[in-house]
């Protein structure tokens, strides 16, 4: 990395050294072999001492520079009641910049730098804050006068050194008029940003790896770059505080708030006088949730709680994910998207709908957050087993997010959820006045696959390269070619085919302790033949490949599926849909799955047709005739969808079944033994695979990456597991399960050379906990 300096020449020695400060050629640019914009910056000569301003003309452009990781430099307005001292301070911030030149060139392309020089003056400060309001430096009064303030200015070489901490700067490039009216607590306040020099050459994606503990992977606004025990500023048009910061989902804290902070930010009278603990705040909304006795409410109470205090939701979920992942997923989730337009009160993500056809960019530009990481999208056609509810399928993305977060550590303002609406064909909801998206029927064909095409591409140019795209509830149709056209162009991921393969491969691999032998020594008979069933025999055989090294095409044959009609042979192959056709095997055609099940003989059934009671008595105790102890996989969301429940399949198999299932069952006692279900869960794979991808910078997803996570989860189930009758291990110690799933999956992806963080972190699973997002509260002081 290069740094440059010029003087114009001018006589003015006091503009000539901002102009020294701020000034990085086009060359640089030039160098770097990124994405570059160069932006015309504007001269403006101020009064009396003409201190030179440079306004970036295209905020917009800027904005999207922080995602296409490009040097950046933020210049704003100073005041003229603070020339004289302000220009004397940046003097003496260029020389000692100029000075440290040398040694800032060695610092690599890869490496975020700061040189921020801040600026706050008001002719009313109030003294006593600790806190420097609107940068978050903390004020060394021992060097105040009453004439002259003397203020700190942070470089990355003074980093460690330096008693101050990063300051923080807001995430968007702030309109001019906020700049030059922020009002904090009814009091004005004067606030120049004169200067962030930053660079973030990894497409944006960057990972602090000293600093990440405070929000998960790098954060364009900085906090992260804060450890715990420092102090932030609660950022968002301006610096938070009074009923702003109160109604900041972000930063608020309720009755968390210290004494300290109350005064340093207006809270005083605002809040009742008790203050209270993050611990005995959880205490307390534990106890309300469990008052309510319907589902619902308890997820429109979660719901309410992550629009007004983000941490404390993800503090709550984190330490109560057993308690609580069924509210906010499956199968309270299911219930939710059926009665969203009732229940519906604030937008949590983004919509799409044919109306914004040709201008999918710009709507994505409305998103307020720059640096997206994961983005979970939606058109509603298929949720769980449910069917088409069109918009009202929002609650799927909503929700998958929050797992990502709450599993897998990603940060929340890098998580955006988003529903494609093309109509729907449910008549109910079309008929529904309450309905929230378009009144039409569902559009197909071009019109359908020119909207996802923008769709992606507009993603792919705001976000970058490196931006996950989880396909989540697309019907079968749409679900495998949309897999196909965009794998080789972006990082897509489908939970649907990939997620559930991997979870249940992983349940496959745990379970052979119990039934002994290898993948290749069982037989696999499916019901369902969608994309989730479709996904699951492929990866079974992708991992029996690789286990004997035999073609994927001999290991199909010992996998076979069942679909609406029956048994899928090689006399239905021309009538049969592409997906489905390598599952054509040689044998007579069977209508019944019982049927199947006595001619295939079976050592494992996997239930994914998405409707329930299928595994039927009869079926069940074939499965047991045949099989000493039959494993029995009823995935099928939500509950009332499923293909049998655990009840069943221990007392129709006399207690020799190994079960689990999609949705959670509580735990059954037969014969004095009490089983505790398993439940194969896509949260155990997908929070855990997106935080791998973002730490090693991944730029595709591939086959095997998904086998490196099942193996993964598989060996983290212990013998104490195995004698409980559970091939999973409990979501109890998730995130942890999480870090080394996203360990194997970085590692899989550096092993394929698809990563772009570079070099390799030498010890991956403490890499991936130190970038996990922690949503204990922060300090504003």
């Amino acid at each position: 990395m290069r740094w440059f300096c010029f003087s114009n020449g001018g006589q003015n020695r006091k503009r000539n050294a901002v102009e020294a400060l701020l000034y990085v050629p086009k060359s640089f640019c030039k160098e770097a072999n990124r994405y570059l914009i160069w932006f015309n910056f504007k001269l403006i000569c101020l009064k009396k001492y003409q201190l030179s301003v440079f306004l970036a003309s295209e905020a917009r452009e800027l904005e999207s520079l922080l995602s296409c990781g490009v040097l950046t430099v933020f210049v704003f307005a100073c005041f003229p009641f603070v020339w004289e001292p302000v220009c004397d301070y940046l003097l003496c911030v260029s020389n000692r910049y100029i000075k440290q030149k040398e040694e800032l060139e060695k610092v690599t392309v890869s490496t975020m730098c700061y040189i921020v020089a801040l600026m706050f003056w008001s002719l009313d400060l109030s003294m006593h804050h600790s806190v420097f309001p609107g940068t978050g430096i903390i004020i060394d009064q021992s060097n105040l006068a009453a004439e002259k303030k003397h203020f700190a200015i942070f470089t990355a070489k003074q980093q460690s050194a330096s008693r101050f901490h990063v300051p923080l700067m807001p995430t968007r490039i702030l309109p001019l008029k906020h700049l030059l009216r922020p009002v904090l607590g009814g009091e004005e306040r004067k606030i120049g940003f004169l200067l962030l020099l930053r660079t973030v050459m990894n497409g944006g994606g960057l990972v602090d790896k000293k600093s990440a503990v405070a929000g998960g992977v790098e954060e364009m606004c900085g906090e992260d770059c804060a450890t715990m025990d420092q102090p932030v500023t609660p950022w968002t048009v301006s610096v938070a505080s009074g009923h702003t910061l109160m109604r900041d989902p972000r930063h608020n804290k309720g009755l968390a708030f210290t004494e300290k902070e109350r005064d340093a930010h207006y809270l005083r009278g605002l809040l009742p006088p008790a203050v209270l603990s993050q611990e005995l705040q959880e205490k307390r909304l534990m106890h309300i949730l469990r008052q309510y006795k319907v589902p619902l409410h308890r997820y429109i109470a979660m719901m309410d709680l992550q629009e007004r205090n983000e941490r404390l939701f993800y503090k709550l979920l984190i330490d109560n994910v057993e308690a609580l992942l069924p509210v906010v997923y499956t199968p309270t989730v299911g219930e939710a998207c059926q009665k969203y337009g009732s229940i519906f009160r604030r937008p949590q993500g983004l919509y799409i709908s044919l109306k914004e056809k040709g201008k999918v960019h710009e709507v994505l530009k409305n998103w307020p957050q720059r640096s997206v990481q994961v983005i979970v999208v939606t058109d509603g056609e298929r949720i769980l087993g449910l069917g088409d509810l069109g918009c009202q399928g929002m609650g799927i993305p909503v929700g998958k997010l929050s797992l990502y977060t709450a599993l897998g550590g990603v940060r929340p303002s890098a998580c955006l959820p988003i529903t494609i609406d093309v109509g729907t064909n449910n008549e109910k909801l079309l008929n529904d006045e309450f309905y929230t998206g378009l009144r039409q029927r569902r559009a197909t064909g071009q019109v359908y696959a020119e909207l996802l095409d923008e769709f992606m591409s507009a993603v792919k140019q705001i976000y970058g390269e490196k931006v996950l795209i989880q396909f989540e509830d697309f019907a079968n149709h749409n679900a495998f070619e949309l897999l196909a056209r965009y794998s080789s162009s972006h990082l897509v991921f489908n939970d649907d085919i990939q997620g559930t393969a991997s979870v249940v491969l992983s349940g496959l691999i745990a379970a052979l302790k119990l039934l002994g032998g290898t993948l290749a020594d069982h037989r696999f008979l499916f019901l369902g033949a969608g994309e989730a069933g479709t996904g699951i025999a492929e990866l079974i055989a992708l991992e029996m490949s690789k286990q004997t090294g035999n073609p994927i095409e001999e290991n199909r044959k010992k996998i076979w599926l069942v679909d609406s009609k029956g048994l899928i042979v090689e006399s239905r192959k021309q009538s049969l849909q592409h997906f489905k056709k390598p599952w054509a095997h040689e044998h007579e055609p069977v209508t019944k799955l019982v049927d199947a099940v006595k001619a295939i003989k079976p050592t494992v059934l996997i239930g994914t047709s998405g409707v329930g009671k299928q595994f039927t008595k009869e079926v069940v105790e074939a499965m047991a005739s045949i099989n000493e102890k039959p494993l029995i996989m009823a995935l099928s969301n939500p509950t009332s969808q499923a293909e049998c429940a655990a009840e069943e399949a221990y007392t129709w198999s006399e207690g020799r079944a190994i079960f689990a299932s999609g949705s959670p069952f509580d735990p059954f006692e037969y014969s004095g033994k009490v089983f505790v279900p398993g439940q194969a869960n896509n949260a155990y794979i997908f929070p855990g695979l997106g935080l791998g991808l973002i730490i090693s910078g991944a730029i595709r997803v591939h086959d095997d990456m998904l086998l490196a996570a099942s193996e993964a989860l598989a060996s983290q189930v212990t013998d104490e597991h195995f004698k409980k009758g559970l091939i999973y291990p409990p979501f109890s110690n998730i995130r942890k399960i999480s870090a080394n799933i996203a360990a194997k999956v970085a590692s899989k992806a550096y092993e394929l050379g698809l990563a772009s963080h570079l070099p390799q972190p030498k010890d991956l699973v403490k890499h991936a906990e130190s970038c996990m997002y922690n949503p204990v509260y922060r300090s504003y002081l």
